[in-house]
Parts: C-alpha cells; structure tokens; sequence
C-alpha cells in the first residue's frame, strides 16, 4: 500500500496541494459568510433563508419546457440573446423613465455573476471601495477576491445611509456600493437619499456607484421606489449616469433563484468590459433560461402586486410580534423581505444564532453583514405562514431565556 500524504500536503507529480493563489487567503480572511447556521434541533424551522418560499410561476416553467421541446439546446451568444436584452433594456427604460440601451445590459450567472464580473473589471488591487453597512456580505469577499480595500461606513440608527459619513471616504474611493433595497436591514433609499448620492458623483467625477436593487420589485407601505438608473445631476453638464451600474436579477422578483440569471446595466464603455469578464469566466448562459425569462418579464403587474402584498402581510405579523418584546429593538422594513432585530443580551451575534438554533430556529448573525450588524440577527419573511408563526413562537421563547 502507498504512503500517501495528507490531502493539505499531497503532491501529484511537481505539484503541491497546499498551494493556493493569494485570493483564497484574502477571501477567507474577509468573508463573514457562514459555512453553518448553528447545530439546530430536529424539527428546526428556517427563517435563515434569503429566497421566496413560492415556486416558480407556471407559465414561466411551461416557456422553458417548450424551448426545450423547440431544441433551444445549444449554445445562446456569448453576451446573450439580443431580444432578451431588449426587453430587459425596455423594462429598465420603464423603471428610470429614460432610455437604457440594450447595449447597456450585460447578462450574467445571477446578480452574483454580475457583481462579480464588475468587480473583476472595473476594481484593481489597492483600490479603496465604500460599502455602507450591514449590507450583503457578498460584497466584502468579492473585494477581498481581486486585492481590494473595502471600506465599511456604518449606517443611521434608522438604516438609512450616512451621507456625510459616506462623503469623507469616497473623496479617494474607485466605487461605492449600496444595496437597495436592503439585504438585511430591509431599508429603502428614497429619493432625498439617492439625490445625495447623485451629488456625491457629481463631486467625485471618478467615482463609481453600483447599486444592488434585486429586491426592486418588493417594497411595501406605497413607497416610491427609485432606481440608480433614474438619478441625475443639478449639473446639467454633467452626467452622472457615466459613472452608475444598477444590478438586477430574475431571483426574487419572479422566484427563480435556482434559475441563475441576473444582469446588470452600465454605461455602454463599462458594459462592454463588464461582459468581456462575464463571459470569459462563464461562457454562453443557459439558452433555455434566457427564453422562460422573456416569460418572466411579461408577468402580469397584478401577479407581482399580489406578491407584494403577502411578503407585507408577512412583514406586519413579523413586526409586530418583536415589537412586543421589550428586549428586542427593530426598525419597520420597508422593501425586501428581511427583520434585522437587535436583541437586548450579552451574547454575540455568532452565539445568537446558536442559542436560537438550539431552540428550534435557523437565523442568520448580523455580524455577518458587517461589524456594525453585531448584536442583531436576519430574520427571513419569505417562508410560509405556518414555518412564520411556529419560528416567531420559537424566537419570543428563546429570547425570553438569554442572559442580559
């Protein structure tokens, strides 16, 4: 029998197993990103989750089955089906109340792929990056992928971004990235907020805004959401729409996470290096894909309004019973579908989680999204009424339990 090494220290031929590229030790150093949720009981409910609990819409699964069943098999274009493109720059036009090219729109493996693309493209080693925070924390590992420094600017007490806090760290800043609405803390930048944010570009012309609205669709109370896409300068000479990239996705909106397609729409200069990474690092989409999507852009607005209005039935139940603890601090969300609770304990988020888990009950740590989200948990809305109830029960009980 041979003598084999340890996996860490196996060599095949001249090459050793324990060498990795400096990215993988930035990532790990950088990531808050769990590998677990705690060691939860039999019988856990999950409210940990950051998808919608519904299945895909049946009229979107039946486009994909006929493409399948027309021999759309093959390999689409590597920067993606034109009319797709189209209809997404139709959609984004929509949204802005301007005009997006389809030569803006780059197509990618999710918002994920997109984010990761840009960063890849736009962002080198050394490069200072603003991200607000909590916020997602996938952010903060793609920075750490390409040699980045990113740049934490903790929020408002209200969730809300801290403009002048954010103004004396981009003066030397490549890009500033907000996620809106909020994954986790459920906020939604409203127009007075993004106006700020339009002068801040104004004011650093070099300054790139990526603003992450996977979520755009799902706001609540009759808020008036606006995109990056719609924000303009004071200064009619210059364009601030040079310098932002608004990401968007399938997931979410239309409950097709698994689906994996996002996109994101740039200036037509950034699109165009934006997609040169895309597909070089992920060849052609899925040709299948791209047509059920042209299924989900024809959803019937009725259909997204109806799924507006239970996450908000969902959002109200979920509010109002943290509210009814004196020990729990949170404020309302407006969009998305997360609770970012602060709990009155001497524990750690980390240890939050745990102690919830042993309960009975999957949440994510607010450490996770930042420093600034220590002593908070994520609670997911988007599960079913029954898994809502039964996790909410779960939480006043443990949290009646933790020491102060």
């Amino acid at each position: 029998m041979s003598d084999l090494k340890s996996p860490s220290t196996a060599t095949f031929g001249a090459f050793s197993t324990d060498v990795q590229s400096p990215a993988i030790g930035r990532i790990a150093a950088a990531s808050r990103r769990p590998a677990g949720l705690g060691s939860p009981i039999p019988g856990a409910v999950s409210l940990a989750m950051g998808e919608p609990d519904e299945q895909t819409a049946p009229h979107i699964i039946a486009r994909a089955k006929t493409a399948l069943d027309d021999g759309l098999t093959h390999y689409a274009p590597a920067s993606g089906e034109p009319d797709l493109k189209q209809k997404l720059a139709d959609y984004e036009s929509t949204l802005a109340g301007r005009h997006v090219s389809a030569e803006s729109i780059v197509l990618a493996h999710g918002a994920t792929g997109a984010l990761s693309s840009l960063v890849i493209a736009l962002v080198s080693p050394g490069d200072k990056v603003v991200v607000p925070a909590p916020t997602y924390s996938l952010y903060v590992d793609l920075l750490a992928m390409v040699g980045a420094v990113a740049v934490p600017v903790p929020l408002r007490s209200d969730n809300m971004l801290d403009i002048e806090a954010i103004r004396a760290q981009v003066q030397d800043a490549r890009m500033l990235i907000i996620c809106n609405p909020s994954n986790p803390t459920g906020a939604v930048y409203d127009a007075e907020q993004l106006s700020d944010v339009a002068a801040l570009l104004t004011e650093f012309p070099e300054l790139v805004l990526v603003s992450d609205e996977a979520y755009s669709e799902i706001v609540f109370d009759d808020v008036d959401f606006v995109s990056a896409l719609a924000l303009s300068s004071t200064d009619r000479e210059h364009d601030v729409q040079a310098q932002i990239i608004k990401v968007g996705t399938f997931s979410k909106t239309f409950a097709m996470t698994g689906w994996r397609l996002g996109y994101c729409a740039a200036p037509r200069a950034l699109a165009h290096h934006i997609d040169l990474i895309q597909r070089t690092l992920n060849g052609a989409l899925a040709t299948f894909v791209q047509d059920a999507a042209l299924a989900a852009l024809a959803t019937a607005q009725s259909e997204l309004n109806s799924m507006r209005a239970t996450y908000q039935r969902r959002r109200d139940q979920v509010i109002e019973e943290l509210q009814a603890s004196d020990r729990v601090t949170v404020n309302t969300p407006k969009g998305a579908f997360y609770a970012f609770p602060h709990i009155d304990t001497s524990l750690s988020s980390l240890e939050l989680v745990d102690a919830f888990a042993a309960g009975g009950l999957l949440v994510r740590a607010g450490s996770e999204y930042g420093l600034s989200g220590e002593g908070h948990v994520r609670l997911s809305f988007a599960a079913d009424d029954e898994a809502i109830t039964e996790g909410l029960r779960r939480f006043t009980t443990v949290v009646s339990q933790l020491p102060r």
